[in-house]
């Protein structure tokens, strides 16, 4: 057994972490894997003969290429690809054109960071469903989908995974609600988390955008001792495996999940906090349903640069419009959005 340090490329958030190591401990060889997001590391121990070290990266990468990760021996420069923010401004444009459309016919109803309405949960949930951030469900969908397709099982098990994911989201976006009227979260206390809100989005957006790579150290997560454990289910053989997935999602460490939490607690209110998760995790259910039934890999690929980008923008105006709005429900700016 020897040790190996890696460079890791492709790492936007503390899901990749987990995404990373759940994938190379099945690799033949290899014992056990440790990776960080601080400095893009994987430790890798393992038996792999007498091949170089360039070999066993080069090896290891072909594992993680399907997720957009590559491992190096030796540390890459970081160069922020400017020229594609040509291609993804105007699309964060339009789409946010789109969201001021549909907030001026009432379809979405985001007045003030104490206020996210159900039509822009949904719409954080496509968001966050396109985004790598998303990596970890998505891979634990593709996961379950090839382990049960092996065993002549296509639909039954897809379909328990998300009647699971949407029945976790509502009831325990209901109890965060309900928890939230326990402690008796005032206009003060709703606002500050409101601001949390706004600050989690702002950072999901730049690490998307990676042209920063510090920002990766601010990303919020769970601990390691209950992320891992939740993303072990898969690893269950029993009949109803898909459907406590599917309700574990609900724990994994996805920023926009978090921040979605953040917002159920401050309802303070059961009805309020399980409509807004679930109208989150409706939202999620497309590209979901489609990784689900098939092998596609949202974002990858030579334009997979401009996705992400496109998508970070949109995130960072989230979390802006939740910070402005948050200010003007204080008194202290004017509000700037006014519908």
């Amino acid at each position: 057994m020897k040790t190996y340090t890696f460079h890791a490329a492709g790492m936007h958030c503390k899901a990749c972490t987990m995404l990373i190591e759940s994938e190379l401990r099945d690799v033949e060889g290899v014992d056990s894997v440790k990776a960080s997001l601080t400095d893009a590391r994987v430790q890798v121990i393992g038996e792999f003969g007498d091949r170089e070290e360039d070999r066993i990266a080069h090896d290891l990468s072909e594992t993680l290429k399907a997720h957009g990760y590559t491992l190096s021996t030796e540390k890459g420069i970081h160069v922020p690809k400017w020229s594609e923010f040509i291609f993804a401004a105007p699309i964060a444009l339009v789409l946010i054109g789109v969201f001021f459309g549909l907030q001026r016919l009432g379809v979405v109803n985001l007045v003030t960071s104490s206020d996210v309405g159900f039509g822009s949960a949904f719409l954080i949930g496509i968001v966050a469903s396109l985004s790598s951030c998303m990596a970890m469900v998505g891979g634990l969908v593709l996961s379950l989908s090839a382990n049960f397709a092996k065993e002549g099982e296509i639909f039954r098990p897809q379909a328990l995974f998300h009647v699971g994911r949407l029945a976790s989201f509502f009831l325990f976006g209901g109890l965060i609600g309900a928890l939230g009227s326990v402690f008796q979260i005032g206009g003060t206390g709703t606002t500050i988390l409101g601001f949390l809100v706004a600050i989690v989005l702002l950072i999901l957006g730049i690490n998307l955008l990676d042209v920063f790579p510090w920002a990766r150290k601010l990303q919020p997560s769970m601990p390691d001792f209950i992320s891992k454990r939740m993303h072990g289910v898969k690893e269950l053989n029993h009949t109803l495996t898909p459907l406590l997935a599917g309700i574990v999602t609900f724990f994994l460490p996805c920023g926009f999940t978090q921040s979605m939490q953040l917002y159920a607690l401050s309802t303070g209110s059961f009805s309020q906090g399980a409509l807004t998760m679930i109208a989150f995790a409706l939202g999620t259910l497309p590209v979901l349903a489609l990784l689900s039934f098939s092998s596609i890999g949202i974002g990858k690929g030579a334009r997979s640069g401009i996705f992400f980008k496109a998508a970070g923008l949109l995130v960072i105006f989230f979390g802006i419009f939740n910070l402005l709005n948050g200010l003007a429900s204080l008194g202290i700016i004017t509000p700037v959005f006014n519908f």
